[in-house]
């Protein structure tokens, strides 16, 4: 099912604009290093719920690992 799922949204995917009005005005704007923060901090900020999901995911892990014990 997943994996169904996986190869359903990998090929109905539509190209769309990524940021927000306020974001897209200062990156045409300014110059490389204001473009090159912009993306650090998204980086930054994607990397915490990706963290979360992989720590829940081991903690499930673990417990139904032990439960089978």
């Amino acid at each position: 099912m997943l994996k169904k799922l996986l190869i359903l949204i990998v090929f109905v995917s539509v190209n769309l604009n990524a940021q927000c009005a306020m974001c897209k005005a200062v990156i045409e704007g300014g110059n490389e290093s204001v473009a090159e923060g912009v993306n650090s901090g998204i980086t930054y900020l994607m990397v915490f719920p990706y963290l979360l999901i992989g720590l829940l995911l081991f903690f499930l892990y673990r417990h139904r690992k032990k439960s089978n014990s």
